[in-house]
C-alpha cells in the first residue's frame, strides 16, 4: 500500500539511524502485521495491546512528515 510506504519510509529516513536495538526488533515485528492491520494502527483506527508496538506506532505517527 502506498500509504504504508509513505508513512514507514518517512519514519525510517528520519529516525531509523537512532533506533535502539529493542525498537528495531519491535519495528520488525510491526512490519510482519498484515497491511490492513498495520494501516489501521498507523491511522489510529485501532490500538495494539502490545505496549512496545503501541509506543512505536505513536512514534511513527508523531514523526514530522515531509514529501521529497
Amino acid at each position: 500500500m502506498l500509504e504504508l510506504d509513505l508513512l514507514l519510509n518517512n519514519f525510517v529516513e528520519k529516525r531509523g539511524a537512532t533506533l535502539e536495538e529493542g525498537e528495531k526488533e519491535t519495528l520488525v515485528s510491526l512490519l510482519s502485521y498484515p497491511d490492513q492491520v498495520l494501516l489501521d494502527l498507523l491511522l489510529g483506527n485501532s490500538i495494539s495491546s502490545d505496549p512496545a508496538i503501541a509506543e512505536l506506532v505513536k512514534s511513527i505517527q508523531l514523526t514530522e512528515f515531509s514529501v521529497s
